[in-house]
C-alpha cells in the first residue's frame, strides 16, 4: 500500500511541476534598487541583471530602475504599487525590517514576497587617510571620549545596518549610541565621496565600497566587523575581534517580489536566481565585491526575515532607536 501511494505522489508530482514552472517573463522586468548608482545596493541589482541577461536565463529584458531617498521607502511603495506583477523585483535589504521598526515607514517584510536572499555583505569602519585615527583603537577611545567630533555617514537611513554597527561599536566603546552624529545618505558613494573630500570623520560600508579608495592610499579601514580579515584590497584591516571588540555584524542583499506572488511566479525567479548563484561568474562577483555566499530560497529566507525582525528589534531598542 505505502509503494503505490509513493508511486501516486511521484506522478502528482510530475503533473503539478509543470504548473510551477510555466510562468515566464512577458514584458520588460524592473529590477529595483532603494539607493542611487554606485553604492552595494546598485552593484547587487547590476550583477543580478547582469547574469540573468549573459546566461540567458529570463527570456525577456531586464533593467535596473533606481528609486533613491526616503531610506528605501520609495522603492519599497512603487514595488508595492504592483501587487501580484513578478515583472517588478526589489533588492531588498535590511532596511525592510528596520524602517518599519524604527517607524520610518509603514511597509514590512511581509508587505512583500520572499523571494531568495543573495549574500551577506559586512561592514566595515572607514577614515580618510588624512585622519589622525590611525586604528581601531583611536576610533573607540575618541567615539567614548568625544562622540560628537565624529560625523559619522552611512546609507540609506537612520536605523539601517549601517547605522546599527555604528551604533554596536559606540555601545561597545561604553558610549551612547544615541551620541553619534550620524548622517544619512541616499547611497553609499554619495557617503564615501564625503568622506574622501574630508567632509566627514568616518563612514560604516560595504568593504566593496571603500576597497579601491584602499588601495590607492585615500582611505583607511581601521576595523572590520567580519568573523575573519577579508581579502584582497582589504587584508591588511584587522576585525574588531582582533582589536578586542567582539563586533560581528552585517547586512544581507536579497531579491523580493511584490506581496501576491503566485508559487509558480516565485518557481520561476528562485530557479533563475539560484542557477545565476551557481555559476562562475557570481563567484566572481562575490569575490569582487567581499560579499560572503549566504543563498537561501523562499521558503528559508521568509522565516529568516522573521527571526531578523525580532533580533533586530531588540537590538535597536537596546540602542535607542526604537521603542
Amino acid at each position: 500500500m505505502l509503494k503505490h501511494k509513493t508511486v501516486g505522489l511521484f506522478v502528482l508530482s510530475l503533473v503539478c511541476a509543470p504548473v510551477l514552472a510555466q510562468w515566464v517573463p512577458t514584458k520588460n522586468v524592473e529590477i529595483v534598487v532603494t539607493s542611487a548608482p554606485g553604492g552595494s545596493n546598485d552593484k547587487t541589482g547590476r550583477s543580478v541583471e547582469k547574469l540573468l541577461n549573459e546566461l540567458k536565463l529570463v527570456p525577456s529584458s531586464i533593467t535596473v530602475v533606481n528609486k533613491p531617498g526616503g531610506g528605501g521607502n520609495i522603492a519599497y511603495a512603487y514595488v508595492n504599487q504592483h501587487a501580484g506583477d513578478a515583472h517588478y523585483l526589489l533588492v531588498g535589504t535590511t532596511a525592510l525590517l528596520s524602517n518599519h521598526i524604527v517607524g520610518s515607514g509603514k511597509l514590512n517584510y511581509a508587505d512583500f514576497t520572499p523571494i531568495a536572499s543573495l549574500f551577506n555583505d559586512y561592514v566595515v569602519f572607514a577614515v580618510n587617510a588624512g585622519s589622525p585615527i590611525k586604528s581601531g583603537q583611536d576610533l573607540v577611545t575618541q567615539l567614548k571620549n568625544k562622540p560628537q567630533s565624529i560625523s559619522v555617514g552611512f546609507a540609506t537611513a537612520l536605523g539601517s545596518h549601517n547605522h546599527i554597527a555604528a551604533g554596536l561599536l559606540m555601545k561597545a566603546a561604553g558610549g551612547n549610541a544615541r551620541d553619534l552624529k550620524a548622517v544619512a545618505f541616499k547611497g553609499s558613494a554619495e557617503a564615501v565621496t564625503a568622506l574622501m573630500g574630508a567632509h566627514l570623520e568616518l563612514v560604516t560600508t560595504a568593504g566593496g565600497n571603500v576597497a579601491a579608495h584602499v588601495q590607492t592610499g585615500k582611505l583607511r579601514v581601521v576595523g572590520v566587523s567580519a568573523d575573519k580579515r577579508l581579502p584582497g584590497a582589504l587584508a591588511n584591516a584587522p576585525t574588531w575581534k582582533e582589536q578586542g571588540i567582539n563586533l560581528v555584524y552585517g547586512g544581507w542583499r536579497s531579491i523580493v517580489g511584490p506581496k501576491g506572488l503566485t508559487a509558480a511566479q516565485v518557481a520561476f525567479w528562485e530557479n533563475a536566481l539560484r542557477r545565476a548563484a551557481q555559476s562562475a561568474e557570481w563567484k566572481t562577483e562575490l569575490e569582487r565585491n567581499y560579499w560572503s555566499d549566504d543563498f537561501v530560497t523562499s521558503a528559508q529566507f521568509r522565516k529568516d526575515l522573521e527571526k531578523d525582525y525580532n533580533d533586530m528589534k531588540a537590538v535597536l531598542v537596546d540602542l535607542g532607536l526604537a521603542r
